[in-house]
């Protein structure tokens, strides 16, 4: 394997953990209609995400994910769960196509590349989705979820298409995370919250 291969390998599977941040299922979808069709190769132990029972399971599985996220309080509830499985499965999808990566760069890259771009996008989406709640009872949460669901599907076709450019966009969207968190937290308490001793 090239050094360029391997690149290309590490860009589409942190790009596509980063999808699953986003939502769930749709991007491990995605993952398995490309295998299936023979357009990206999976690591050995994956061969399953490319079967017609992997496609028809998490198919149904995105469908109930992304109608989910449109009721309101399911989708807040939907946030605590989704946290960590999108912890593992941006790790597991990220494994599965660094096709003939070694297993040290290959794990080391799913785990800490996929799942902290997974962890970092869902986090946000979670932060968004809480003050959307805030702000409009709930009434605005159909257009973060819409907004979630465009990102999932974006990120997971750029990931195939130009990893090079989904891993740019996810590192866009790290930075701005970042620095969006940072600036919330500067913030600190409100004086009226704050002691008067």
């Amino acid at each position: 394997m090239t050094r360029i291969d391997l690149m290309v390998s590490i860009a589409l599977g942190v790009g596509l953990a980063a999808a699953v941040g986003f939502r769930v299922f749709l991007p491990l979808l995605i993952t398995s209609i490309a295998t299936y069709g023979g357009y990206i190769p999976v690591s050995s132990g994956f061969e399953w995400l490319g079967s017609p029972a992997a496609i028809i399971m998490l198919g149904v599985a995105a469908l109930a994910e992304v109608l989910a996220y449109y009721i309101p309080g399911v989708d807040n509830l939907l946030d605590t769960i989704a946290a960590p499985a999108a912890l593992i499965a941006g790790t597991l999808v990220s494994a599965a196509v660094m096709a003939d990566v070694p297993p040290l760069i290959k794990w080391t890259a799913a785990v800490i590349a996929g799942g902290g771009a997974a962890g970092i996008t869902q986090g946000v989406t979670t932060m968004i989705r809480a003050n959307s709640t805030v702000l409009t009872g709930g009434l605005g949460n159909s257009v973060v979820a819409t907004g979630e669901l465009g990102g999932a599907a974006l990120v997971s076709l750029l990931a195939l298409a130009v990893p090079f450019v989904a891993l740019g966009l996810v590192i866009l969207f790290c930075w701005f995370a970042v620095r969006t968190i940072r600036r919330l937290l500067r913030r600190g308490p409100k004086p009226e919250a704050q002691g008067t001793s």
